[in-house]
């Protein structure tokens, strides 16, 4: 999968330092901090990439008026603002910078647990009003000692930990990724929530806003907690019910909220963010100098790093393409997306199951983009694969494949064919099988339907693959079918194996009256432009 990153536009305020980085590696940058909808849906389709924070809205119709673009990166954590299921269907990467917020997210959370505790807001607030006596009712309580349940245990999770616990915290957590025994090197005790929700008296949130943890913290999760309980949120908005919160700190079973975020920002609605036991900030969890410059100067390094084919990193629907930026693995990549458009164009009907094998150490790492590159080429063939001028690659083939239930079993071999030291075979069960590797970085075909090529068929431009009856006139008369063609090479399965295989390569594409004459003198024929 190429990325010629030439231009890429900036909508969002970032750092001055994120433009210099591209700019200085080639990369021509607008950056427009001020365009409206209509605009930004006319500027988009110049642009190869794009960067944005939180303003700008990334929806589908912005990423389909977007026909070159390749990637879309968020100078910060969260990608709430990209329509990443349309970007993975047209085939873009959706890029984040995981780490970037973390001090400055984790160290507000601190900030907030430390307030709700000690009710500095409403002091804070009575000290503006001159209202000194009020501090008679504004009894806190120590850090010292309590235990605090950490829900999500990734970056910002185990900052706050480490930061909590030198306050004398217990850190408890729940993680459905991180090891128990990982957690354990940070001093946070991993169990389930249901053993986390009756020992908490602080519980902080640090999971994305998915289905699976949308109004994590609800009536019933409030009911199983100690009374006064107090929550903070720094992460998505909706992972705490809002309504059920609210209900939680008129009861008292709720103690006190510190809310970053909020289901819809700005607010429709204050009065769960002016309840006098809730610490609210605007979302400032990244608001920090060091966090804003350094998130501009992670995407900056991301795109270049893409650009460059030196590694992927922060990429959220790209997993195949981890290990495909390399020239050597460029080459496999392309072999698979051919021996997949071969089996689609010659292998029959439809079929729900592809069998790739890798033969070989050198690709004991390849399996992610083997498999994902092999579905982009036989998913191409099927005229519902892309449809509105979608092209399939390593990001959007696996996605599709999924919706029409396409499975794909990938295994690895050590051994190779002699004298091959890797290569890949591609099986569609009782339609085809092929088998074939890279030379100097082309793609070659080695065997189809168990059926050897004494010398490699080349897999490039305009190809024609044939089967017909094995007799001593088959070279000439296949010949004599493309007279006048600009026919570059034309490679004969070995012989003696019944029906044999041809691969003829063009240097343009043969005229129609050529594949009749073909036609009249094989069993089957596809004609394929790799």
């Amino acid at each position: 999968m190429s990325f010629n990153l030439s231009s890429v536009l900036i909508s969002d305020e970032v750092d001055q330092k994120c433009v210099k980085i591209l700019q200085e590696n080639g990369i021509k940058v607008l950056k427009n901090s001020k365009l409206s909808k209509e605009e930004l849906l006319k500027e988009i389709p110049n642009y190869d990439g794009l960067i944005v924070r939180s303003a700008t809205k990334v929806t589908a119709d912005v990423i389909a008026a977007g026909k070159k673009l390749k990637i879309i990166g968020r100078a910060g954590t969260g990608v709430d603002n990209i329509d990443c299921n349309e970007a993975t269907k047209r085939g873009i990467i959706v890029m984040n910078t995981p780490g970037g917020n973390t001090l400055s997210a984790a160290e507000l959370t601190c900030t907030l647990i430390c307030c709700v505790s000690r009710n500095v807001h409403s002091g804070d607030r009575a000290m503006k009003e001159k209202k000194w006596s009020e501090r008679k009712a504004l009894m806190g309580s120590e850090l010292y000692g309590k235990t605090l349940g950490i829900v999500g245990l990734g970056r910002i999770g185990k900052e706050v930990a480490l930061r909590m616990q030198s306050f004398g915290m217990k850190t408890i957590g729940f993680d459905p990724i991180i090891p128990a025994e990982v957690s354990a090197e940070f001093g946070v005790q991993s169990m389930s929530l249901e053993e986390l929700w009756p020992l908490v008296d602080f519980i902080t949130v640090h999971t994305p806003l998915i289905p699976q943890t949308k109004n994590l913290i609800n009536d019933a999760v409030f009911a199983k907690c100690k009374k006064g309980v107090r929550v903070i949120n720094v992460a998505r908005g909706g992972i705490i019910d809002e309504e059920a919160l609210l209900r939680a700190l008129e009861s008292g079973q709720c103690g006190g909220a510190g809310l970053d975020v909020f289901t819809s920002e700005p607010p429709a609605d204050f009065t769960l963010a002016q309840h006098p036991k809730v610490v609210a900030t605007p979302h400032l969890g990244a608001s920090t100098s060091e966090a804003q410059e350094r998130v501009a100067v992670e995407i900056a390094e991301q795109f270049v790093d893409l650009a460059k084919g030196k590694k992927l990193f922060g990429a959220i629907n790209a997993n195949a393409m981890t290990n495909a930026l390399s020239e050597e693995s460029r080459a496999w990549v392309t072999l698979g997306q051919r021996l997949g458009q071969l089996a689609g164009s010659i292998g029959g009907q439809a079929t729900d199951q592809i069998k790739v094998t890798a033969c070989g150490a050198s690709l004991k790492q390849a399996g992610s983009y083997l498999s994902a590159a092999v579905l982009a080429g036989y998913l191409a063939t099927k005229q519902q694969a892309g449809g509105d001028g979608i092209i399939l690659n390593l990001v959007n083939a696996p996605a599709m494949a999924k919706e029409q239930n396409l499975q794909v079993e990938i295994s690895n071999v050590d051994q190779c064919c002699r004298p091959y030291s890797a290569c890949v075979t591609v099986d569609l069960g009782g339609g085809l099988k092929a088998t074939g590797t890279t030379c100097s970085g082309g793609a070659v075909l080695l065997s189809l339907q168990g059926q050897d090529f004494p010398a490699p068929a080349t897999l490039s431009g305009t190809t024609v693959v044939f089967s017909a009856a094995d007799n001593a006139q088959l070279l000439s008369a296949v010949s004599g079918a493309f007279v006048g063609e600009n026919v570059t090479s034309l490679t004969l399965s070995a012989a003696g194996g019944g029906d044999r295989w041809g691969v003829v390569n063009f240097l343009a594409p043969p005229s129609q009256k050529s594949i009749d004459n073909l036609k009249g003198v094989v069993k089957a024929m596809s004609a394929i432009s790799f």
